[in-house]
């Protein structure tokens, strides 16, 4: 058989390999999230926030974010929920492979080089719930700015979870026009070291 049909063969296999192994991680993940409104709540917050940025009157930017912190609340009652779930995933299922690029078999040919989902999704948690109750004593802007960073890590995450950390990076940029690196900078010192320790991502 000619050479290049079979390079061709051998990778049409393995794309197919690996978009079989993406899409049982994204079903895996929408199971556990649909439950809840995390991702609506996500959306309302993020919007939110960055009206309230651009306001460039104090009073009526303080009014914006008092009317987010009851969905604020709402979405660290149930993330605090997902994690919990999350937590029953058996831990073969909720690896996370470093490497770039998704490739079949990843975390089977190299299983050092992976996380574990459920720790990450703790560490968002965690993150998401300590700068929504400001223990850092943060102005109003500056608490909305680094609560915008948390929630787009934790999103840069779940897309690193169902596709590869190539693919995160490239929806973020096109979606907020943030670099994942720009976003990992603007969380608070907490998350970002704990996130480092846990993804390796700098």
């Amino acid at each position: 058989m000619d050479f290049f049909l079979l390079v061709a063969l051998a990778a049409t296999g393995a794309y197919m390999l690996n978009t079989q192994q993406q899409h049982r991680r994204i079903a895996l993940l929408g199971r556990h999230l649909q439950p809840y409104q995390i991702e609506r709540l996500m959306e309302t917050l993020i919007q939110g926030y960055l009206r309230a940025m651009g306001e460039q009157d104090a009073e009526r930017r303080a009014q914006v974010l008092n009317m987010l912190e009851g969905s604020e609340a709402q979405l660290c009652e149930q993330f605090e929920r997902l994690v919990a779930d999350f937590r029953r995933v058996p831990a073969p299922l909720a690896r996370v492979s470093q490497l770039p690029l998704g490739l079949p078999f990843a975390l089977q040919l190299f299983p050092g080089a992976s996380f574990d989902m459920r720790d990450a999704l703790a560490l968002h948690a965690r993150g998401i719930a300590r700068v929504s109750r400001n223990e850092a004593g943060l102005a109003p802007r500056d608490k909305a700015f680094t609560l915008t960073a948390e929630l787009l890590l934790m999103q840069h995450t779940c897309h690193w979870f169902c596709k590869s950390k190539a693919v995160a990076s490239a929806r973020v940029m096109a979606r907020h026009q943030t670099a994942h690196a720009q976003i990992v900078a603007s969380v608070s010192p907490e998350t970002r070291s704990a996130y480092v320790a846990l993804t390796g991502a700098q």
